[in-house]
């Protein structure tokens, strides 16, 4: 009895505790959430490991809270391969790469593996500083170097001391200690840091520009293996062209996350696709997964055609379901072990369980703008402009730009000189010091953002929130939900339970039903997946307004076939030229070597 009541007690405050912690922030630890089951390895294959420079961990799966994540997936990282990662959100990408960086699988210990995910602690280390700290090894030799100078200056001259201060120089030399600091600076210069801003202490950093510190000691440090989940979301496209090309160039091993195709494009050879709990490997690049993709989806639907038929055709003669599924996966086994056969692969392990083929899972994200009614000029524009926050130095000065229903708009420039701020002159949440904003008086100007799912209401359903906002009967905002690729279950719960995709996705729905003459997108990529982004490109092109995008995404620049403005100088001017004159002219400015100027993203846009 007291046992119990003990356990019940113990119960009792494990629930308050759970009710009364606050924090929604960062992750929970691994081993809270998730459980990982791996191959045994055998003695002779661990002392292989030992010297092993690839990463191979076979038949693992994991799963989150009894939701299975990965099921006999087989994971293989060849050293030197620069790899992406991808598949639906939601389905165990990031899970995947904390598991890698926490060797929670059976990894060579010879691979140091470095995961790119929080920000750099706010201190007064300046950025330059905290990034040659993340070399562990210069770090110790320099300080080494330090004490042993001071003890000769001490008179200390003993042979040892003279030795060793050889002994560490020679070891400073060969790890190209003197480069360290012009190497760290070029890193922090591509990621958008003026010399200033190097040199300022981190803590006065917003956390957007610490987690490029902490990015720029990543590439600083070059890994044997580097993980980077969406490094392009926290960075403006200029920072993003860098970045591109540096990495084409990278030597080592590169796993990416990334909804930023142009990126997957230009970076990586090999792409991992996570499909249905399992990882299938296609050699190339993003594109060349994409074709290959849909003639193996085609495949897929046939065999899985085939099967249904052949169940029903079972079924047909008197057999029940059970029996005929039973028969069915018997025949899928015997062919199974042919094919093993055939390679002289046989492996005991490799003989699982065969499941019956499922159907192929079609996401298919399609929508549009409506058109808007004609408007007579001006639509949209700004004459003369003058702007600045109180006690700064000004943003613009005579600033002129204008646009009219078939405009078709990329803003660019580097972070911090205000393009958020010139949308925000546009649409009027900021005024003018002097001259003046000129638009229709009939003008409906719509505005998405990464910030954009904010805005809705936390206890409304997104069906509850459309129905109350437009009018609409149920069946009505459910199908407007459902084209903007939210699934259906997601339609019916809280919005404060959604994930940003989720609430990205609803405000979009929001956006389109409100018939907009203009759309102003600012960053709008940052929370939906690259098939809700081909999404957008196509509803651009089809739209009637006009358009002005600030955006990192390569491709959606490409493709929506927007002209260039540029903001420098304290106003806007209009680019001499395509996106890949002002990615060559951005690179040489930097003193960058240009790598292939994204020739596989044109060749994308040309398919």
């Amino acid at each position: 009895k007291k046992k119990k009541k003990m356990k019940k007690e113990m119960e009792y405050q494990k629930q308050m505790e759970t009710l009364t912690k606050k924090g929604g922030q960062g992750h929970s630890e691994l081993g809270e959430n998730f459980t990982v089951s791996q191959s045994q390895k055998s003695a002779g294959q661990l002392q292989a490991l030992e010297n092993a420079v690839d990463i191979k961990v076979e038949n693992f799966s994991i799963s989150a809270k009894g939701n299975d994540l990965f099921v006999n997936a087989n994971l293989l990282i060849a050293n030197g391969r620069r790899y992406g990662l991808v598949g639906p959100n939601g389905h165990g990408k990031t899970t995947l790469l904390r598991h890698i960086a926490s060797r929670a699988f059976a990894i060579p210990p010879g691979i140091d593996i470095l995961y790119c995910e929080q920000e750099v602690v706010a201190d007064d280390l300046s950025a330059v500083e905290s990034v040659l700290k993340a070399d562990v090894k210069r770090t110790a030799l320099l300080e080494e170097c330090k004490k042993l100078e001071a003890q000769q200056e001490k008179g200390n001259t003993s042979e040892k001391v003279q030795d060793r201060l050889k002994e560490v120089y020679e070891e400073l030399k060969a790890i190209g200690a003197d480069s360290a600091e012009p190497r760290a600076r070029r890193i922090l210069a591509g990621l958008g840091f003026s010399r200033a801003m190097q040199d300022r202490a981190t803590k006065n950093f917003s956390g957007g520009w610490r987690m490029r510190v902490s990015l720029a000691r990543a590439l600083f440090v070059e890994p044997t293996l580097l993980l980077l989940d969406e490094p392009t979301n926290h960075l403006d496209l200029n920072a993003v062209i860098w970045l591109d090309n540096y990495l084409q160039s990278w030597k080592k091993t590169l796993l990416i996350v990334s909804h930023d195709q142009s990126f997957l494009d230009n970076v990586c050879n090999e792409i991992i696709h996570l499909d249905q709990q399992k990882l299938y490997y296609y050699k190339g690049n993003y594109s060349m997964f994409k074709k290959m993709y849909v003639q193996k989806k085609k495949e897929m639907m046939k065999e899985y055609e085939k099967q249904e038929k052949k169940i029903k055709e079972m079924k047909a003669h008197g057999q029940s379901k059970k029996a005929a599924e039973k028969k069915q996966k018997e025949a899928l086994t015997r062919k199974q072990e042919k094919n093993r056969n055939s390679k002289q692969t046989k492996n005991d392990d490799d003989v699982g369980i065969t499941e019956l083929l499922q159907k192929p899972r079609e996401y298919v994200v399609k929508f549009s703008f409506p058109d808007p009614p004609p408007l007579q000029p001006p639509i949209l524009g700004l004459h003369n402009v003058h702007f600045a926050f109180p006690g700064q130095k000004p943003l613009f000065i005579g600033a002129d730009f204008g646009i009219d229903l078939n405009s078709r708009v990329a803003i660019v420039g580097p972070n911090g000189v205000g393009k958020s701020t010139f949308l925000k002159l546009l649409t009027a949440d900021l005024q003018p010091l002097q001259g003046d904003v000129r638009k229709n008086y009939r003008l409906r100007i719509g505005r998405f953002d990464q910030h954009s799912g904010e805005h809705l209401t936390a206890e409304e359903t997104p069906s509850e929130y459309l129905m109350r906002l437009f009018d609409l009967p149920y069946e009505k905002a459910r199908k407007q939900l459902g084209t903007f690729g939210l699934s259906s279950h997601a339609h019916t719960i809280k919005m404060k339970d959604l994930s940003g995709g989720q609430k990205a996705r609803v405000a979009l729905a929001e956006l389109c039903l409100n018939a907009p003459d203009v759309v102003i997108l600012d960053e709008p990529t940052n929370n939906l997946d690259i098939e809700s982004i081909d999404a957008l490109a196509d509803a651009i092109n089809d739209y009637k307004g006009g358009v002005i995008i600030v955006s990192h995404d390569e491709r959606l620049i490409r493709e929506t076939d927007c002209t260039l403005w540029v903001i420098e100088d304290q106003t806007i001017n209009e680019v001499d030229g395509d996106f890949d004159d002002y990615r060559k002219e951005l690179l040489e400015s930097l003193g960058e070597v240009i790598n292939n100027p994204s020739i596989a993203a044109n060749n994308a846009v040309l398919q």
